[in-house]
């Protein structure tokens, strides 16, 4: 284990009495100072060689200089690294950093040296896999947690979605209590499940099922959790073969999910965190952060920086390969799309209020739909634009001038046109094997649409509007220097502008690799 700590900060909650509480109540609704409240604590944050935390992790360095420490808990690898290795590997070298790299790179150096401490811990484990007595310790250094990890895999297998995006929320909250620290817990939006109309931040209420409540009205999750539990068990032993085993525990993730009112295991398994972060947390401060469809970021540290292909850049991807040029959707409603930057800010706004103001729970989303919408059909009508117009500008991404079209059509619509594009396609494909050909690119390109269509529908044919009214209210307490450093005012999106210039050209350079160049010829004469 690696395990190696900064000093406690001087300013404990340990010893925190009622007149401390009482004045942390009165000036719930006061002032607020990002860099005061941050300044001199330790931070811990979990999930930090994914997308968003690596966003938050280079805003905490670059704006927040004099913050103590930020504790990253990552989990060895099978080949022995541990924390720090990793850190050094997956996370260092990340150009989530090249803007400190290029403006500061003596202070960044300095920064990882000095004030990056990497535990070697698995946080899906009981004291996260550590010794009693080094849990002990980082219990006692940190002052607070932001707990960024998840598996954003919608159809994860459900042993493995419910052990880190629900499960794993217990052993989180049982350092967050031994520390007497906040609790920043990272959701999603569509923690909102099969519910429709207008979704505020709030508690969110199973769409189908009833699950049974504690006598204090928070929901009891022991049944649930026992019969998930007991349906994964049997499963395991019921299907030797590995690879057919996760394909049923990925089926029965989404039957469950289905069942209690969720389209898929990621949004189902993130409400069962949230409630059990509530409950754990009950009487303690514990802020949960919603984010939307995060995408690349609008600002910072560079405009369109992104990590990965994301929910609506599978849908541009295949668009721009050939494989796909219809799909389910309602161009007409808002789809709720918002830049990792407005996220990242989010989570430092809600921890300097969690420090200033703790023993509260509240919520926050971090979306676009009710103060700066843009419908579906607009940001397709865009994309396409863009990419008939400047295809070459985007040399990784398009191989050649799209070629076709990008139509939405009604799910019964879609469904009729699958079902003869797979007759039509079966048949040539066919003729093609007779002939000794190769298969249809054709039957490639089917299978890329039906799995898209099979994940992504959901959020293509919205039913809800997000509403961030309680986040805009937490920015307004603070003052104009941190606003300008912190922003999360999605108003601040120029829809044009951010999709086009800035996101597409940010999936072009940071998501996708150099296309691989030809394999040369034999020389001529040879």
């Amino acid at each position: 284990m690696n395990y190696t700590f900064p000093p406690a900060s001087p300013r404990r909650r340990h010893d925190a009495g009622g007149a401390a509480a009482a004045a942390a109540a009165a000036s719930c609704t006061g002032p607020l100072n990002a860099q005061e409240a941050l300044t001199g604590k330790h931070i811990l944050l979990t999930g930090s060689t994914g997308f968003l935390a690596k966003v938050v992790l280079e805003k905490l360095i670059r704006a927040v200089p004099d913050v103590g420490s930020v504790i990253l808990l990552i989990r060895g690898d099978r080949h022995g690294a541990d924390a720090r290795a990793r850190f050094e590997r997956d996370i260092a070298t990340s150009s989530v950093f090249d803007r400190l790299r290029a403006e500061r790179p003596q202070f960044l150096a300095r920064f990882f040296a000095e004030k990056i401490d990497c535990v070697t811990g698995e946080v899906t484990e009981a004291g996260f896999g550590l010794p009693l007595p080094a849990f002990a310790l980082l219990s006692r250094q940190v002052d607070l947690i932001v707990n960024a990890a998840a598996s954003v895999n919608f159809r994860e297998a459900l042993d493995e979605a419910l052990s880190i995006n629900a499960l794993s929320v217990l052993n989180v909250t049982a350092l967050a209590r031994a520390a007497k620290a906040p609790l920043i817990q990272v959701s999603t939006c569509y923690v909102n499940g099969y519910h429709r109309g207008e979704m505020y931040e709030r508690p969110i209420d199973p769409a189908r099922a009833i699950v049974p409540r504690h006598a204090d009205g928070q929901y009891d999750l022991s049944r649930l959790l026992a019969r998930l539990q007991h349906r994964i068990e049997q499963v395991k032993a019921g299907v030797a073969d590995p690879a057919r085993r996760a394909r049923r525990l990925t089926e029965l993730g989404i039957a469950e999910a289905h069942y209690h009112g969720w389209n898929d295991t990621y949004t189902f398994t993130k409400w069962l965190g949230e409630q059990l972060a509530m409950r754990a947390m009950r009487g303690r401060a514990l802020t949960i952060v919603r984010p939307s469809i995060i995408e690349s970021t609008l600002q910072e540290p560079t405009a369109g920086w992104i990590e990965g292909v994301k929910v609506a850049d599978a849908i541009i991807l295949a668009y721009a390969r050939g494989k796909t040029s219809v799909f389910p959707a309602k161009p007409g409603e808002v789809i709720d799309i918002v830049p990792a930057d407005l996220v990242a800010n989010s989570i430092v706004l809600g921890s300097a209020e969690a420090l200033a103001d703790p023993a509260a729970q509240r919520i926050y989303q971090a979306c676009t739909g009710s103060r700066n919408p843009v419908l579906l059909g607009k940001v397709i009508e865009l994309v396409q634009t863009e990419a008939k117009e400047n295809w070459r500008s985007y040399e990784r991404l398009f191989y050649r001038a799209p070629r076709r079209d990008f139509r939405v059509v009604s799910r019964p619509t879609f469904l009729l046109m699958l079902r003869a594009m797979r007759t039509g396609v079966g048949l040539w494909s066919g003729a093609r094997r007779l002939l000794g050909a190769a298969p249809s690119p054709a039957l490639d390109a089917l299978r890329t649409t039906q799995t898209l269509a099979l994940t992504f529908s959901f959020y293509t044919a919205p039913q809800y509007r997000f509403h961030n009214h309680k986040l805009m209210a937490l920015a307004r307490r603070f003052n104009l220097a941190d606003n300008a450093e912190f922003p999360t005012d999605p108003a601040l999106i120029d829809w044009p502008d951010y999709l086009c210039r800035v996101h597409m050209a940010g999936l072009n350079r940071y998501a996708l690799r150099p296309r691989a160049a030809p394999e040369p010829g034999p020389a001529v004469g040879a």
